[in-house]
């Protein structure tokens, strides 16, 4: 009897481990408004009428950012595939920021 309340209390333990760190991923996610432009330009080149620019640049070898809307922030890219075609592009992108990158997951046109 004390083995299998031992064991039981052991899975129980698992799950909530487990619940915890996937509902922790979850609270990373967020959403920001902000126009993709190239590590070169940064802030100068977000804004509209730049998509040609900033797809030269990065193709010289740039990193792709989002400069955010609210702030300015300038957040380069991890994944820049996640964004291919929305280079100049005014997007909103949901994904994990940290510090000053971002892991796009989605990003849609505003």
């Amino acid at each position: 009897m004390k083995k299998l309340l031992v064991i039981s209390l052991a899975l129980a333990m698992m799950f909530f481990l487990v619940a915890m760190a996937s509902a922790g991923d979850e609270a990373k996610s967020e959403t920001v408004n902000g126009w993709v432009a190239d590590s070169q330009c940064g802030v100068k080149g977000a804004m509209a009428g730049q998509e040609e620019c900033t797809k030269k640049c990065i193709e010289k070898g740039a990193k792709m950012v989002v400069v955010t809307d609210s702030d300015k922030k300038v957040l380069t890219v991890s994944n820049p595939d996640a964004l291919k075609g929305h280079e100049g592009h005014h997007v909103a992108v949901t994904g994990h920021v940290e510090g000053d990158s971002i892991h796009v997951e989605s990003a849609k046109m505003l």
